[in-house]
């Protein structure tokens, strides 16, 4: 019998047990090390912007802790059996897509959620930006890059279906995420830059016609304070306003936790969700916001690692894409939350309450960590 410590191990032998052992339970150590880091933040913020609701706390705590089991089970699918079962996730996506657009609860003017009293209540949108890049993963994965035009378009079709009927609920945020994620893919996919190209020409006049045929009046209303706050700083204006005020005062190490007056106060509305970041400006200043970037930027970086080092091509591709949608999350929720951007209701990843968001997001990582513990494995086959 061996026994469990062995005095004469070096640093370094014990560096490579640990290493080891996380490989065999398919788990990344940078990806989880960081993951929890922003799971803790998220919940410290949380606890200030909800004005020290315990209740709220506990929740979200709950659905990090199912996220993260929801990640570990998911992490031990092997990519190419997880490849077998994409087709089958998209028709039952799209299948509870229609379902919400038929039975769906509404709440605040829209229809996003499937509501079972007593049971459960979720988005199943949420779940489409796992499904949707894996779908056109699957897809490409399966013909000769780089796509041909025929393939272009049935990928676009696919992207098309779930987007329109997310559209219909009406979110545009999401549905505009859920395009990127599934463009991602067709991009790294090598899809030709002349039709790159051509479809962004092509989007100008489709703006125009969404503008004037396909988008509702609150969203148009957006667009227009995006691009004069203070023509209604009552109304519409008030959000942006009130969350570039919080983000000023903070100043550069902030007012401390706990300290913040616009939320404490109720000027900054959805405080504890979509403009959580000026909650966070305001009480750790711009040096606790570069700290979260750094964080943010690292998970990126490894995601990307991951991408390269994947040994097929669905798993490379998949990679790859839910990265840079997990890019496009930071990048519009900060940039409508400072007003660079129109605001679409796109959370902080791992910072806003929202339970399904998080369990989606950890599940996104649980594909990049089976990606990236199952290469060895994959590459000796």
């Amino acid at each position: 019998m061996t026994a469990s410590f062995d005095p004469t191990l070096s640093s370094d032998d014990v560096l490579r047990r640990r290493a080891s052992f996380l490989q065999r339970i398919h788990v990344d150590a940078p990806l989880l090390l960081l993951l929890l880091t922003l799971g803790a933040v998220g919940l410290f913020v949380l606890y200030s912007a909800s004005g020290r609701n315990w209740d709220l706390l506990g929740k979200q705590a709950f659905s990090f802790g199912i996220g993260l089991v929801s990640m570990f089970v998911i992490a031990q699918i092997e990519p190419r059996f997880m490849a077998r079962w994409v087709p089958p996730a998209y028709l039952v996506g799209v299948a509870l897509l229609v379902a919400v657009d038929v039975i769906g609860h509404s709440a605040m003017g829209a229809t996003r959620w499937i509501n079972i009293p007593g049971v459960i209540r979720f988005q199943p949108s949420e779940f489409m930006k796992i499904i949707m890049p894996a779908t056109i993963a699957w897809y490409l994965a399966r013909r000769t890059l780089p796509p041909s035009l025929k393939h272009t378009a049935v990928a676009l079709a696919l992207i098309a279906v779930p987007v329109v009927l997310i559209m219909r609920q009406p979110d545009l945020g999401t549905s505009l995420l859920i395009l990127a994620s599934g463009a991602f893919v067709l991009f790294i996919g090598g899809l030709r830059w002349r039709w790159i190209l051509g479809a962004l020409a092509a989007f100008v006049p489709l703006a125009i016609g969404m503008w004037f045929f396909g988008m509702h009046q609150y969203q148009k209303q957006r667009v227009l304070t995006f691009l004069d706050p203070e023509s209604d700083p009552l109304g519409t204006g008030w959000n942006i306003i009130q969350s570039k005020a919080a983000i000023g005062s903070g100043g550069v190490f902030g007012k401390g936790w706990l300290l913040g007056t616009q939320s404490h106060l109720d000027f900054l509305p959805e405080s504890h969700t979509d403009f959580i970041i000026a909650v966070l400006a305001e009480e750790f200043g711009l040096v606790g916001v570069c700290l979260l970037l750094v964080v943010y930027l690292l998970l990126i970086a490894r995601g990307l690692t991951i991408t390269v080092q994947a040994q097929t091509l669905f798993g490379k591709l998949l990679a790859g894409a839910l990265t840079m949608t997990f890019f496009v999350y930071v990048f519009v929720n900060m940039g409508m939350v400072s007003g660079l951007l129109p605001v679409v209701g796109v959370p902080l990843p791992f910072i806003s309450y929202g339970g399904t968001s998080l369990v989606t997001l950890l599940s996104g990582f649980g594909v990049l960590m089976s990606i990236h513990t199952h290469r060895k494995w994959i590459a000796q086959v």
